[in-house]
């Protein structure tokens, strides 16, 4: 009875300690729900403040907005209006300087003014054709035209004078080598023009040619300068007689002083053996074109003959004249072509330099041919120890045609063949410039690559070479055949067709040369994608342009395989640049599988794992930056022709998309991320309008 009476006592005590419990939870119950309540109310209070505060800032701050717009809008206004006026008053402010003309004020002014005027009319022609400040501007503008042109002509007039005959023998009688061009050499230093003419004479140039369609400057400037040539050659001319005149030599005499007979007089200069003086003095001229013209390797010479043979042969008075006219007048025309260079913008530069030339070299032409038609006289007199005085213009025209074709390339066919007649007797000397082009092709070394990967400046001067040689296929084979590494044994053996065919091997000698030497240059990118990029256009270049010239069907005459051989390299090319798209194709072949196929098969009950979202996030953000990095490297690449272009930007589409759109269907309805529009840049048509801006870094 006792236990009894303890467990009920104890039941009773641990009833009152939890009814008292209770008691105490109800009362911090209460007093929780009263300071929720008093919560609220600061809460709702502080909202509704909030809210009343909002509803008069707004107000303010849009109206600020509106008074900073109108305010802008007002400066806007004002710019323009100003801008306008200016147009109205362009007029007024530039007709005084333009009536003095160029001559009356500074040149470059004068030029600003005049493009004053050209904005004003810009503005009146769009907005009121019809004006009459319109009127008024085009009557300025047309007077300030013809008073450039005028002053154009008034400094070339004024300015030119003929080269001294002095002058143009301490050019030829020069022995040192000349540097590359570019640099200040004796050729160049003649000052046909005064430094700073030159300068003005440029500016008009090409103020008249950006803003001007008529061409009538040009006729000024050939007009003036093949004037001051054919003085200059005319005064030569005078000079070598009057200085001649002073030798007692006979023409024809074995004498010791026929290479000093220019020492009589004062203000001669003394002059070493004639022969020696054109041929070296040419061959450093030649170097000086070749470097910045030619197809030749920079600062690659073709020899001459020898000097000590040239010493033993006798000239006379009249051929040695001409030699030297004939050697002056390629120095003067490659000084006319280097100051029309600085003056006359580059699309009118040949056909100025064609028609600045032509006079003296249709006066040194003529000579020539009286010189030849003197010698079939002395032949039909049976008098041919006399003949024997042409042999050195012959001699002489060997050397210096290569060089004279280099200073004419780009003049009229008419112009080029105008030494044709006087070079019947070049064919050893044809043969070597052709084995020296080949070598030159062959050893160029030039490191001045192309950054975006067109065509090799040596690819280009290599197929005009070609396809200029091709005018003369039979003459160039018989040249090979007579004088090249494998001579006939007699003109006999020779045929036409022989001579096709030594031409073709030729020039297939020299399209291998310079396979082999654009693949040793492609090494020097660095981008591994830019070599390929180089040689598909270099290969395809020259396989276009030997099937547009004809040329493809005179070498398939020696070697059917050519074009074969040419359609397999492009193809190699493509291949090797297609792995340029490796680092992009890795986030999207499916080489490690982040999903299996028949987990995908039903997407409403797929659920992805953390490690698979980020797999396939990682792919779709690495394709996005491999796809913008390709594309921001190789829209620089340049592709010049539009169907090798079209082509590998289809066959790019073709590799890429494919697989892209497999990789996109796969994943994209997948719910591996809230933001589908950071991963998934890219639809399929998203992707090929990229490919589409490839090779044009304009995009």
């Amino acid at each position: 009875m006792d236990d009894i009476a303890d467990l009920k006592y104890d039941i009773d005590r641990k009833l009152e300690k939890e009814t008292t419990n209770l008691s105490t939870l109800r009362e911090s119950l209460k007093k929780s729900s009263t300071n929720t309540q008093n919560m609220l109310g600061i809460l709702t209070s502080f909202e509704s403040r909030l809210q009343r505060l909002e509803d008069t800032i707004v107000p303010v701050y849009n109206e600020t907005e509106n008074l900073r717009r109108r305010q802008e809008n007002i400066e806007k206004t004002l710019h323009t209006v100003d801008n306008v006026l200016g147009y109205y008053h362009a007029a007024k402010d530039v007709e005084p300087v333009i009536r003095e003309g160029p001559g009356a004020s500074d040149l470059d002014t004068y030029i600003s003014y005049m493009d004053k005027l050209l904005r004003a009319m810009r503005y009146f022609t769009t907005n009121n054709p019809a004006s009459k400040e319109l009127d008024q501007l085009t009557r300025i503008y047309d007077d300030g035209k013809e008073n450039l042109q005028h002053e154009f002509r008034a400094l070339l007039t004024r300015h030119g004078r003929p080269v001294p005959p002095i002058l143009i023998m301490d050019l030829l009688g020069t022995d040192e080598e000349l540097p590359p061009v570019g640099t200040d050499t004796d050729l160049f230093a003649l000052e046909h023009l005064p430094e700073k003419v030159v300068e003005q004479l440029s500016d008009i140039s090409k103020w008249l040619v950006a803003n001007d369609s008529s061409t009538e400057f040009t006729k000024y400037y050939y007009a003036a300068r093949a004037s001051m040539l054919t003085k200059s050659l005319q005064g030569l001319k005078e000079h070598l007689k009057t200085s001649s005149g002073s030798s007692t030599t006979h023409v024809g005499q074995h004498s010791p002083a026929m290479n000093n007979k220019f020492r009589g007089t004062k203000d001669t200069p003394v002059r070493k053996s004639m022969k020696k003086m054109t041929l070296k003095g040419f061959k450093k001229a030649s170097s000086t074109l070749m470097a910045g013209r030619s197809p030749f390797e920079p600062g690659h010479r073709r020899q001459g003959s020898s000097t000590e043979s040239m010493k033993e042969e006798h000239v006379d008075v009249e051929t040695d004249q001409y030699i030297t006219q004939l050697t002056a007048l390629l120095r003067l025309m490659q000084s006319e072509s280097h100051l029309m260079m600085g003056i006359i913008p580059e699309k009118y530069q040949r056909n100025i330099f064609d028609n600045t030339v032509q006079q003296a070299l249709d006066m040194i032409v003529s000579e020539g041919e009286m010189l030849a038609t003197t010698a079939k006289r002395n032949i039909g007199r049976h008098e041919f120890t006399a003949v024997l005085s042409i042999f050195p213009i012959v001699k002489h025209l060997r050397t210096v045609r290569p060089e004279f074709d280099l200073i004419l390339e780009g003049c009229q066919a008419p112009t080029r063949s105008k030494l044709i007649s006087l070079l019947s007797t070049l064919d050893s000397t044809g043969a070597k410039a052709l084995e020296e082009f080949h070598d030159s092709v062959r050893n160029d070394s030039d490191k001045a690559m192309p950054r975006d990967g067109t065509v090799h400046e040596l690819a280009n001067h290599t197929i005009i070479f070609l396809e200029q040689l091709q005018d003369y296929a039979e003459t160039a084979g018989a040249m090979l055949l007579m004088h090249g590494e494998q001579a006939a044994p007699s003109q006999s053996t020779i045929t036409t067709d022989a001579c096709r065919l030594r031409l073709a091997d030729y020039m297939t000698r020299v399209l291998s040369a310079l396979g082999l030497n654009l693949t040793n240059k492609a090494e020097m990118y660095s981008d591994p994608a830019l070599k390929p990029i180089f040689m598909l256009n270099n290969f395809n270049y020259i396989l276009k342009s030997l099937k547009r010239s004809g040329l493809l069907e005179l070498l398939h005459a020696w070697n059917p395989q050519v074009a074969d051989v040419y359609e397999t390299q492009i193809t190699e090319q493509k291949r090797s640049y297609s792995e340029s798209w490796n680092k992009v194709l890795h986030f999207i072949m499916e080489v490690d599988k982040p999903i299996s196929v028949q987990r995908t098969q039903n997407t409403e009950v797929v659920k992805l794992k953390d490690k698979d979202r980020q797999n396939i996030k990682d792919r779709f953000t690495g394709f996005n930056k491999e796809l913008e990095e390709i594309y921001k490297i190789q829209k620089g690449y340049a592709v010049p022709d539009p169907e090798l272009r079209e082509s590998l930007k289809a066959d790019n589409k073709k590799y890429i998309t494919l697989r892209y759109e497999v990789f996109l269907n796969k994943y994209k309805s997948l719910n591996f991320t809230k933001n589908t529009h950071k991963y998934i840049k890219y639809d399929v048509v998203g992707v090929e309008s990229l490919i589409d801006k490839f090779f044009d870094a304009s995009a």
